[in-house]
């Protein structure tokens, strides 16, 4: 995994942009957002696409970008929507970057890379290629937002945490997927991740809602979600893994709340 230096003064741009979301930087340290589980409901339409945009080169952002709800697939070398590990993203965001009202479309590529802090606002994925997300930051202190937007059509994994810090997923939507978030389970440098999921629509078929690496201290906090289709429970609210660093497949240990590394309990989450 190739590392990437902070840059003074960007923590301050993502807290701004979390504060534009209404999530402080307070309340994803002290998880202050975490509200009780509510009723499960229908879920929100998807936003219809207002043009769209081929991608031949990953479009790199700083500060802002907005997509204005414009559909962005990939072309030419970011023309797959495979399991390629080696695939390139759609966009690649730097430190403290925002990245806003967006649609990708397919093929997908590898979606947006974050190289530290970000905040993913109203971003939707159609069709996931390799991973939707991925995020990379090298810092502890790296706070990775996603709030509103969704993804539909992961055969693998939505959001792929292998950096350092904290991701917070809120307001957002998944359907047909195999993991919504997966911290690496055999890079070669290795964490201890935190991973919020709240305020969250879960529709079958899917795996699992997080899968985390017990032996290195990872955490997953689970709250309001509400799973659909799912009458049988097979989808895994949280499965917990061995990680390792020498790229061997990790092994699955156990799955369900333990009070240390899955956090959550029944009425944390919703069926209907």
């Amino acid at each position: 995994m190739t590392s990437h230096k902070r840059k003074t003064g960007r923590r301050r741009a993502v807290i701004g942009g979390l504060s534009a979301l209404g999530i402080t930087g307070a309340a994803v340290v002290t998880s202050s957002l975490l509200a009780p589980a509510g009723a499960a409901g229908a879920v929100s339409a998807w936003p219809a696409a207002k043009g769209s945009r081929p991608v031949a080169t990953t479009i790199e952002v700083s500060g802002t970008y907005d997509g204005k709800l414009k559909r962005f697939h990939g072309t030419g070398e970011l023309g797959s929507d495979g399991q390629d590990e080696s695939q390139k993203p759609v966009f690649v965001l730097k430190d403290g970057a925002v990245l806003k009202n967006v649609i990708i479309g397919t093929p997908a590529a590898d979606g947006v890379h974050c190289l530290g802090s970000c905040t993913l606002q109203n971003v939707w994925w159609e069709n996931v290629g390799e991973d939707a997300a991925t995020f990379k930051g090298t810092s502890a202190s790296s706070v990775y937002a996603v709030h509103g937007g969704g993804a539909k059509s992961a055969s693998d994994k939505v959001f792929q945490f292998n950096g350092a810090g904290k991701l917070v997923v809120t307001r957002f939507q998944v359907a047909d997927f195999g993991k919504l978030v997966r911290s690496c389970g055999n890079c070669r440098k290795q964490y201890a991740r935190t991973i919020l999921v709240n305020d969250v629509d879960v529709t079958a078929p899917g795996k699992s809602i997080v899968g985390v690496n017990a032996n290195y201290g990872d955490t997953a906090t689970l709250r309001n979600i509400r799973i659909h289709g799912d009458a049988k429970k097979k989808i895994k609210p949280c499965t917990r893994f061995t990680g390792n660093n020498t790229g061997k497949e990790p092994t699955e240990i156990g799955t369900g709340p333990d009070g240390t590394t899955c956090r959550y309990a029944a009425g944390d989450l919703s069926y209907d």
